[in-house]
This record gives C-alpha cells, sequence and structure tokens, in this order.
C-alpha cells in the first residue's frame, strides 16, 4: 500500500487534460498547416510536418511504457509532458519547415511518454469493472478534440499568430503536470533492471523507417521508400537477436505473444486500418461522388465520432455483466456491419447512408477498443501493465499508418485505371469541390472515376474489417492478475 493515496478524481481530469492535448494537435495543427506552410515555405516538405510527430510517437510508445514498469509512471508521465511542452514552444518560433519537423519529432517523443503512461495510470487506479467508464470519458476526449480542433484552429488562425497552435499546449499541460505531481501518488518500488538500451535502440530504428517507408508508399513506390523497408527489416531482424540474448529484453515476447494481448492487438490494428480508411476517404466521398457540402460530409463523419464514446460507455457499463471477450466480438462484428453500408454506396445513395455506416463503425470502435485494452491489461500483473497497455497503443498507431498506406495505394491504382492512367490534377479536384472553372464540362467523368476508385477503397476496408472478426473470436478469457497494488 501507499504512504499516500492518490486523488483519483484530479488524476483522472489531469489524464484527461493531457490526452486532450495530444488528441486536439492532430486537428488543430492540419487546420492552421496551409497558413504556416505559406510562411515557411517548402511545401514539399508538407506532408512532413504530420508524419515525424506520428514516426516519433510510434517508435517511443513501447520504449516509454517499458521505463514506466521500471521507474513508476509518475515520472514517465511527468518527462513526457515536459518534453511536449517544450516542443510545443519550440514549434511556435519554427522559422523553417525542416525546424518544424525537428521540432515536432520532439512532440511526438513527448505523445510517445504521455499516452501509454497515461492509460497504464488508469489501470492502476481503477479495478476492472470500473476501468471501462473512465476509458469510455477517455474516448469521448478524443471525440470532442476531433470537432474542437478544426474550429479552434480557424479562430486562432484568424485572430492570433499562428505560433499559438502549438503555444495553447502550455497551459494546459502545466495543469495536468501540476495535477500529476501533488495528487498522483505511488508505492516506491525499488527494481534493479539492466535496461536494453540497444533493443531500444533497434526496436526505434525499425519502426522508424517503416513509418518512412509507408509514409513513401503512400504516392508511389520509390527508391527511397524500398531503401528505408530494407533499414527497417534489417534492424527488425538485429532487435530479434537483441531481444532473444538480453537479461531484460524491451519487449518481452512471452508478454507480446501471450494470448489475449496477441490477438486483442492484432483485432485492434485491423481496427485501425479500416477506421483510418473511414476518416481519410469517406469526406471525399461524400463531396465529390455524392456532390454534398463540406458541412454534410462533415455531418457523415461525425456520426463516428458520436458512435465511439457512446459505444465505449455502454460497454464500460456492461464489461461485468458479460465480460470482456464477448465486449469485443460484439463490437467486431458491428465493424464490418458498419463498412458494407459503405460499398454500397453509388453516386444516387442519400449521405445518410454515409452517416449510418460512420456511426454503426463508431458504436464497434467503442467497445472493440475499449474491451481490447481492459483486456489486455487484466492479463498481466502490475510490473508488466505498462509494457502491455504500450502493445495496445502501438497496435493502434502501427494500424493507422498501415491503413492509410495501404488503402491511399488501393485508391491510387483504382484512379489509374479509371482514368486510362491519367491522373486527376490537383486543380481538377480543387474545381469540382468548388463547383466551378472548366473542369464542369467533365465534371460527370471525373466523378465516376472517383466513385470506381472509392469504391475499391471501400471494399478494401470491408476485407481488413472482416478480418478483426477472427482475431476477437481467437481471443481467450483474461487470467486474474497475481499482483494487483492499489494506488487510491
Amino acid at each position: 500500500m501507499t504512504e499516500k493515496t492518490s486523488h483519483r478524481g484530479l488524476v483522472v481530469v489531469a489524464i484527461m487534460a493531457s490526452m486532450a492535448m495530444i488528441a486536439i494537435e492532430a486537428t488543430i495543427v492540419s487546420t492552421a498547416m496551409p497558413q504556416i506552410a505559406a510562411q515557411l515555405g517548402q511545401l514539399n516538405l508538407y506532408s512532413w510536418v504530420f508524419s515525424s510527430f506520428l514516426l516519433t510517437q510510434t517508435a517511443t510508445t513501447v520504449v516509454f511504457g517499458k521505463l514506466a514498469d521500471i521507474y513508476g509512471r509518475k515520472p514517465m508521465i511527468l518527462i513526457g509532458i515536459a518534453l511536449f511542452l517544450f516542443a510545443s514552444v519550440l514549434a511556435g518560433f519554427a522559422w523553417s519547415m525542416p525546424s518544424m519537423i525537428a521540432f515536432r519529432l520532439l512532440q511526438g517523443i513527448g505523445a510517445g511518454a504521455i499516452q501509454p503512461v497515461a492509460m497504464t495510470v488508469v489501470a492502476d487506479l481503477f479495478p476492472g469493472n470500473q476501468r471501462g467508464k473512465v476509458q469510455g470519458y477517455l474516448a469521448s476526449v478524443w471525440a470532442l478534440s476531433a470537432v474542437v480542433g478544426p474550429l479552434l484552429g480557424s479562430l486562432i488562425i484568424h485572430n492570433l499568430p499562428w505560433a499559438w497552435v502549438f503555444w495553447i499546449n502550455v497551459p494546459v499541460g502545466l495543469f495536468a503536470a501540476s495535477a500529476f505531481l501533488f495528487f498522483l501518488h505511488e508505492e516506491k518500488r525499488t527494481r534493479v533492471v539492466s535496461i536494453d538500451v540497444l533493443g531500444a535502440a533497434l526496436f526505434a530504428v525499425s519502426i522508424s523507417a517503416l513509418m518512412i517507408a509507408l509514409t513513401e508508399m503512400e504516392n508511389a513506390i520509390s527508391g527511397q521508400a524500398i531503401g528505408a523497408l530494407a533499414v527497417s527489416m534489417a534492424a527488425l531482424a538485429a532487435f530479434i537477436w537483441q531481444e532473444r540474448r538480453a537479461e531484460a529484453p524491451m519487449i518481452a515476447p512471452d508478454l507480446w505473444l501471450k494470448r489475449p494481448i496477441a490477438f486483442a492487438n492484432l483485432a485492434v490494428f485491423f481496427a485501425s486500418m479500416a477506421i483510418m480508411g473511414l476518416t481519410t476517404f469517406l469526406p471525399m466521398y461524400v463531396q465529390t461522388v455524392l456532390n454534398r457540402s463540406p458541412l454534410v460530409a462533415g455531418f457523415a463523419l461525425t456520426m463516428l465520432l458520436l458512435g465511439w464514446p457512446c459505444g465505449a460507455t455502454i460497454a464500460s457499463r456492461q464489461f461485468a455483466r458479460f465480460g470482456l471477450r464477448p465486449i469485443m466480438i460484439a463490437g467486431s462484428l458491428c465493424i464490418p456491419v458498419g463498412t458494407s453500408l459503405f460499398a454500397f454506396l453509388t453516386p444516387s445513395s442519400s449521405a445518410v447512408l454515409a452517416g449510418a455506416g460512420s456511426l454503426i463503425m463508431g458504436f464497434g470502435m467503442g467497445l472493440l477498443n475499449i474491451g481490447a485494452l481492459v483486456l489486455t491489461q487484466e492479463s498481466v500483473s502490475w510490473s508488466e501493465r505498462g509494457s502491455a497497455t504500450a502493445s495496445n497503443v502501438f497496435s493502434r498507431n502501427l494500424g493507422s499508418t498501415l491503413g492509410a498506406a495501404v488503402l491511399g495505394a488501393v485508391l491510387t491504382y483504382g484512379l489509374t485505371h479509371a482514368t486510362n492512367g491519367q491522373a486527376i490534377t490537383p486543380e481538377q479536384m480543387r474545381a469540382l469541390l468548388n463547383g466551378t472553372g472548366a473542369v464542369i464540362s467533365d465534371a460527370e467523368e471525373i466523378r465516376l472515376a472517383l466513385q470506381q476508385a472509392l469504391h475499391a477503397t471501400f471494399i478494401a476496408m470491408l476485407l481488413i474489417a472482416i478480418l478483426i472478426v477472427p482475431a476477437c473470436l481467437l481471443v481467450p478469457p483474461p487470467h486474474r492478475q497475481q499482483e494487483t497494488p492499489q494506488e487510491a
């Protein structure tokens, strides 16, 4: 038992604040980046402002999860917040696109510490039958941030210097850090563990190179993408060799290959791939093929953000009654059902059908993600909980990245064949969206090409979503933990 007990309510508020920083960062920056890029120049590096953040976040998630198991949750989350805020301040002073990318890389490292460790703190403070409710609150934070972020970004760009897109994190982060500092109390544990520095470095290199390869492949397979993939595979082979010989491996195979964790993470991986296709391509379909306004497209996507917290909330209240595995299986069935509605979309379809698909997918994601996370945490002892939680977050991030690359490649292939090898230019796309310009004469031809290409993308999404079902069916019921220290 700890000498002091944590104030669970205030710690949860701190967790929600720290998670909100990460959640809102993606949408607020994407809204402001056109103006930022216009000032900084070097538009060829535009996508790397986003890719760099995700790269380091994904590569360091597992490392910080392991360090949280060794040194405790509190030091790691405070370090993560400090790095995130320091990088946010520097990003506001960025003088060029390379400097912006460098600061975003540092921001990603901070996010790589905050997200998995914050979720581990929830697992430490709340037993399984209460944890789902708190995770439902966190799901609501992500949903709300997706709505508020673009609005906030627009307000900042029109009324303040763009630096405030990053500096707005400072007061939120300071509040969260203060709450963790004064209200989160951990039992002091003395663990003499050798840190697998080489393993951590090889893992970071392998994942970073893979992320670079996937990012490059979103447009076309290039020599740089192939080279990055080769580096990733070589580093992965060296990493596996290192983990087999390390006294305290950074990623313990006996943890990651535990059946509940392995298949829960696999299900989350496929789900993240599918959901990336929804968020990326559904607005494009609604605006171009269905010829509806951006407001209608936003409505169709917002249904996802309504369904997700609803699913998470219901799951959290039904864990005790039905169990984790049945909740996950129910979610795994909802996701392909929702995805299948997109496969039935035609140019004459109602946007309501698209919204219904989003709602059902979001509901399924709420059930699946919360169930998978709690099951993963319940499958291990306290000393491995940080690593287990990080494995879940890592699977989500990697699935999102791979989903963007794979489904982007399907769209590119479909467009190439639908237009007889003639690419649709950005000018044509803008004119089609705006309903202006010379493109009006061949608007129907372009819409037909987009319909064919996006239909193929939705079919690929459905095939990926179907894979979630067997992954969940292979998840066994979790074993009870042998070590569950009470932190509150």
